[in-house]
């Protein structure tokens, strides 16, 4: 919450006092994505047996770039496992999302998951909102010429999550998408936050309109939220589910928060995976969704798509 409410007070201070353009581009950037080369806690241990991955690529300038990712995968695999493409969300680099990584493999994914410039060992750069977006696609790229054959997922967390929309968006071989903790757009973070009633959005560079996104996402859309998640208000990730228009699904993990919901909400995700992706032979034990904690599954009516809803809390509570 604090690292976010410091935006909210500094693109409001450089509405006062008029920063120049160039200078609060900077600042925006540092500000949203805090890039960073270390990790949180033991979460690099975790990354032992993974792959270590290098994606070059040259910029749209013609700049060289080389991408860190990790892999976690079985080999050989089949042409029915799917692959995964991991955006990871703010501040340290990818291997403090070594704890995600493995649950989505334990989930039956083999994960790609990469390092933007800026992060980790990836090309030394101050990250933007162009430059994430580059990166993404350069991973997508990569992951398709490697396999083919499997179907591909994205997958996105927080700042993560606006990065894979704006690449579900632009690409059309996906096949599903999933964001977590996920906004609608920076200025409406922002504007969640003690000074968000200051004229703001006119100053703001690294927009992330997600919302306006979602709308072109082709592919099944999965979007899942915590209740408790105090950094990027739920219904922020209500709004960007109603917004899509193709196949759907809201899960609310109740007691979740932006760093937990993905573990507090596993049973809710192998449900929603099995009924959305169809990866029912990956999840023989998933119970249906009205079963699992926090949740209850709406009933297809007049041909629509399940919608996953919070369940009724108890009285009192």
């Amino acid at each position: 919450m604090k690292r976010w409410s410091l935006i909210a007070s500094a693109l409001s201070f450089s509405v006062l006092v008029g920063a120049g353009c160039s200078t609060l581009d900077a600042q925006q950037r540092e500000w949203i994505f805090q890039p960073s080369d270390v990790s949180w806690g033991n979460t690099a241990e975790m990354t032992q047996g993974m792959e270590h991955v290098w994606i070059d690529y040259r910029s749209p300038a013609g700049e060289p770039v080389r991408l860190h990712g990790l892999w976690l995968g079985d080999a050989p695999m089949s042409k029915d496992t799917p692959v995964m493409l991991y955006l990871h969300g703010a501040r340290y680099n990818v291997s403090n999302s070594a704890p995600r990584i493995r649950r989505m493999h334990e989930l039956g994914f083999s994960v790609l998951a990469i390092d933007y410039q800026g992060f980790g060992k990836s090309t030394k750069a101050l990250p933007s909102e162009e430059s994430a977006r580059e990166d993404a696609r350069a991973a997508w790229n990569w992951l398709a010429a490697k396999y083919p054959k499997q179907r591909r997922y994205i997958f996105g967390h927080s700042l993560g999550g606006a990065i894979g929309i704006d690449l579900a968006a632009d690409v059309h071989d996906e096949a599903g998408t999933i964001v977590e903790g996920t906004f609608t757009s920076i200025s409406d973070v922002v504007s969640s936050f003690k000074w968000g009633w200051l004229p703001f959005k006119p100053f703001i560079t690294q927009r992330f309109e997600s919302l306006a996104k979602v709308k072109s996402i082709g592919s099944p859309l999965l979007v899942v939220h915590g209740s408790n998640d105090t950094l990027i208000n739920p219904t922020l990730g209500r709004k960007l589910y109603e917004a899509a228009t193709g196949q759907k699904m809201f899960v609310l993990v109740e007691g979740g928060s932006h760093h937990s919901t993905n573990s507090v909400g596993e049973m809710q995700y192998r449900t929603a995976l099995a009924q959305l992706f169809q990866m029912k032979e990956k999840l023989p034990d998933a119970p249906a969704l009205a079963d699992a904690p926090g949740a209850a599954l709406s009933r297809p009516v007049g041909g629509k798509v399940p919608q996953a809803v919070p369940a009724p809390r108890p009285l009192g509570t």
